[in-house]
Formats: structure tokens, sequence, C-alpha cells
């Protein structure tokens, strides 16, 4: 099991493909903030609204200096398809290996229709300016949540 984030903590930097097959490193978006979001499986119904609420509201948030990224043990052809059905505006980044699900505390067991299984746990996790973890929000609901953040940043 992985080790969950905390405020204050550094946040593990990463690079990894994203839809078109072009790598998108956390340090490109250095002196912006960045929602990281951990999500299991692209064109299924909970990551889609979740993925379709990121993008609704994603003006609002670069407008308050958020950059947002998604994250998903699916492949980029399955990420490209996921965006081009839903029109999806948000960055999505393929981790097939698990290293970034599992440095950030989103991989590991967790409950499933009351079993434990071992998969992708639906986090969020709020990157500094400075590299920094802000916020750390582990087993959230696909629904709401970005309301949730939105309210919990203040913004």
């Amino acid at each position: 099991m992985s080790e969950r984030l905390q405020p204050g903590d550094t946040a593990p930097a990463f690079t990894l493909p994203d839809a078109d097959g072009n790598e998108v490193s956390l340090a490109d978006h250095k002196g912006r903030k960045v929602i990281v979001y951990f999500y299991p499986s692209a064109l299924t119904p909970g990551c889609t609204k979740q993925a379709c609420d990121f993008t609704d509201n994603l003006s609002f948030l670069t407008g308050h200096g958020y950059d947002v990224i998604g994250v998903s043990p699916d492949k980029p052809e399955k990420l490209a398809k996921f965006r081009e059905k839903e029109d999806l505006k948000v960055t999505l980044v393929s981790d097939p290996e698990k290293e970034t699900l599992t440095a950030y505390g989103a991989y590991g067991e967790k409950k499933l229709y009351g079993k434990t299984v071992t998969g992708v746990i639906r986090s969020t996790v709020v990157v500094d300016e400075e590299g920094k973890v802000e916020h750390a929000f582990y087993n959230v609901k696909a629904t709401g949540h970005v309301a949730k953040i939105i309210k919990d940043l203040g913004l």
C-alpha cells in the first residue's frame, strides 16, 4: 500500500505521455498551481462525470491560477478516444506502470462493493507553485468533487 501524501510534502515528480503521446511533466507547471486528479478508467460513467466536471470548470480554475492534469492507467490511445468522445479540455496522461499513481498514494487496496481489491483510489492532489502538496483528497466521489475542491480552495 502506498503512502498518502500530506500538505507540505514535496509532490513526486512525473513525466507521462498525454493522449497524443506528448510528454507532460509536473515540472512544466512550476510557478502555477496544479490539480492532479487520479481516476480508475476512461470511458466509464463515474470517470466521465468527473472529467466533464473538470472540463466544465477548467476556465474558472485556470483563471484562478490552477492547471488540471488527470492521471489514469489507461493507454494514450484510450485517453484520446475519451477526450474526443466527451470533448474534454483537461490534460489526460497515461500511467500504465502505475508508478505515479503509487507515488501519490492513489493506487492500493480499496473497498469495492464490500470486497477489498487493489486498484486506483480516486484521489486529487493540489500542488502549489513550488511543487509542494497544498491539499490531498483521497477516496473522493466522482460526482460533486470539483465543486468541493473549489469550495475547499476558497475560490
